[in-house]
């Protein structure tokens, strides 16, 4: 097989947030460096003609093992979380994955039922029954599924998917309900609720729930989570979660909510200073 039949190409719709114009073009240079110093592939930014803030992003890979480095390494997966909060970012070709038909279907029908219950906070609110008729003219897609959370163009309200997977908390020996919300760098979230045990021990957090979930799906770069608690104060991770949040995630955005309001944000390095991690084992 010659090299050129083992290269995947990947492309992405960047929409630049308007005056972040400067940080992008440096962040794009830096990754286009990084691409080639590491021996990943090549990249490149190509304008639209029409929309002075849109952005084609081309990935020449040299082939599948190259993207899988590439999105493990640190680096990458730093400038990558920079970039996510300066644009909005569509992936329109992805020749790395390989396509799974029964992975589509199970997300489909996983899709379907999770946008279709009727039970949860959200719908108790008042008027949350049925669409209106200006809504219903718009289109506007008023539930939010797995398959919409990561396909919708808008930014994800993470608080709001970590209240609804709050509800699904098993934590009969508590009584302390935690949701939590994990967004990946392509735009997908990941939820877990807390799922306590009769041992104790064996007891999860939502959190090493929702980070254990979205490793098990192929995920493996972050930008940031929810934690949603009914409690007043901030209900910050635990110890245990902080240690797997950073050492799969990184320096993650820690938003804290409760039902009413959020309550906090936070970078996981100020929540874990003097972090333990793979660097101290070389």
């Amino acid at each position: 097989m010659s090299s050129s039949e083992r290269r995947r190409l990947s492309v992405a719709l960047v929409d630049v947030t308007p005056g972040r114009e400067k940080d992008f073009d440096r962040l794009s240079t830096a990754f286009e460096a990084l691409l080639i110093a590491k021996n990943y592939g090549r990249a490149e930014m190509i304008p639209d003609e029409v929309m002075p803030q849109r952005f084609y992003a081309v990935h020449q890979w040299h082939d599948a093992d190259a993207a899988e480095r590439c999105h493990a390494d640190p680096d990458a997966q730093a400038m990558t979380t920079q970039l996510y909060r300066i644009a909005r970012i569509i992936q329109v070709v992805n020749g790395v994955r390989t396509p799974d038909p029964m992975r589509r279907f199970l997300e489909d029908r996983r899709a379907r039922v999770e946008a279709d219950r009727r039970t949860g906070f959200e719908r108790r609110k008042r008027g949350a029954g049925s669409p209106t008729v200006s809504e219903r003219r718009s289109r506007r897609d008023r539930r939010v599924g797995p398959r919409r959370l990561r396909d919708r163009p808008a930014p994800v309200d993470l608080v709001a998917a970590a209240r609804r997977a709050r509800q699904f908390a098993d934590a009969a020996y508590s009584n302390f309900q935690v949701g939590a919300a994990l967004e990946a760098v392509d735009g997908t979230v990941v939820t877990g609720c807390n799922i306590e045990n009769a041992t104790y021990g064996l007891t999860i957090c939502a959190e090493r729930v929702a980070m254990f979930k979205a490793l098990s799906e192929g995920l493996r770069a972050f930008t940031r989570i929810a934690i949603v608690a009914d409690t007043e104060a901030p209900t910050p991770p635990c110890g245990a979660c902080r240690q797997i949040l950073w050492e799969f995630g990184g320096n993650l955005e820690i938003q804290l909510a409760n039902l009413q309001a959020e309550t906090g944000r936070h970078q996981l390095r100020d929540l874990l200073p003097l972090p333990f991690d793979a660097r101290l084992l070389l």
